[in-house]
């Protein structure tokens, strides 16, 4: 592809970026589900604000710029800030690679990135998670080169301590309602009765199927069901993703393996109201914390995936 060809480039170019922003704004947010809000709100900010390919020195610098004041909106509007430092000044200077590559950094828990300050989660997620150079961060962050050093010693500190320290993730539990509906909608869904699945659905009910397309009301909403009749390789079982009901897909033919991808569903008034399927966003299960469901042996187990 070649970048200066304009505009009209720019839905293929996102699309490529797509997953490395949701790396960036999940762990900006300390949240998958977050991070993608974060992740739509970037590409529509971009596609509002795009000056063209050839106007911008490095368009990746500037895309993690508007990745970056994204992931600090939904923070803000989720009033969720970290629980320890502030942005002030960052006086502890240290070489961007003292710590060698950090290889650990990027399997830490979304969670633990919350103790950080934006600057540092900021410095550390590019480098550590997303491989920029020092030089590069100074770009996309508009900060020193001393301070991006100083900010990448002290969060990585910060975040080892954190993980050497760190508590197992909380147990969800969904409400009684709640789990007799998310178990009736993966039974449906594995008994291949989309009819039953269709019924279940509110006829206001709300689609994101995340990097493909957004639907509302039951008559679009059920050709998204009916599109699920022509594939087999899943099977679904009930879980938790955050705290929230969700359908966990599994390999149809292997059902041992790890998860390969969840749909989170909210409920209301006995009925699906919101469907955010990531079948086309398998990276967000990258270090996702899944709590599976068990209502026949009244177990839960919880996982995370490395």
């Amino acid at each position: 592809m070649n970048e200066k060809d304009g505009s009209g480039e720019l839905g293929e170019w996102l699309t490529l970026q797509r997953p490395a922003l949701h790396r960036y704004c999940s762990r900006m947010t300390g949240s998958v589900t977050d991070g993608e809000d974060a992740v739509q709100e970037t590409m529509l900010k971009v596609v509002q604000s795009f000056p063209g390919f050839a106007a911008l020195n490095d368009p990746k610098a500037w895309l993690f710029r508007v990745a970056h004041n994204a992931s600090m909106d939904v923070l803000r509007a989720r009033a969720k800030t970290p629980e320890s430092m502030t942005d002030d000044a960052l006086d502890a200077v240290a070489d961007g690679g003292a710590f060698g590559e950090a290889k650990w950094v990027a399997k830490s828990a979304l969670r633990y990135f919350m103790w950080l300050t934006p600057t540092e989660r900021s410095c550390v997620i590019l480098m550590d998670v997303l491989g920029y150079s020092l030089q590069e961060i100074t770009e996309i962050s508009g900060r020193s080169l001393l301070s991006v050093k100083a900010a990448l010693h002290r969060g990585r500190t910060r975040l080892k301590e954190v993980a050497e320290g760190a508590m197992p993730p909380p147990l969800h539990t969904l409400d009684a309602q709640d789990l007799m509906l998310l178990e009736l909608y993966t039974q449906r869904f594995n008994l291949r009765d989309f009819d039953g699945v269709r019924a279940l659905l509110g006829e206001e009910v709300r689609l994101d199927l995340v990097g493909q397309v957004k639907w509302r009301g039951k008559a679009q909403v059920s050709t998204y069901v009916h599109n699920y009749s022509g594939s087999y390789d899943w099977a679904f079982t009930p879980g938790i993703v955050e705290g929230l009901p969700a359908a966990i897909a599994h390999d149809a033919a292997d059902p041992t393996r790890a998860p390969l991808y969840f749909v989170i569903l909210k409920f209301a008034d006995g009925l699906v109201q919101h469907i955010q399927d990531f079948r086309y966003a398998r990276y967000a299960m990258e270090l996702l914390e899944l709590t599976a469901v068990s209502t026949a042996a009244a177990t839960e187990t919880s996982f995370t995936r490395h």
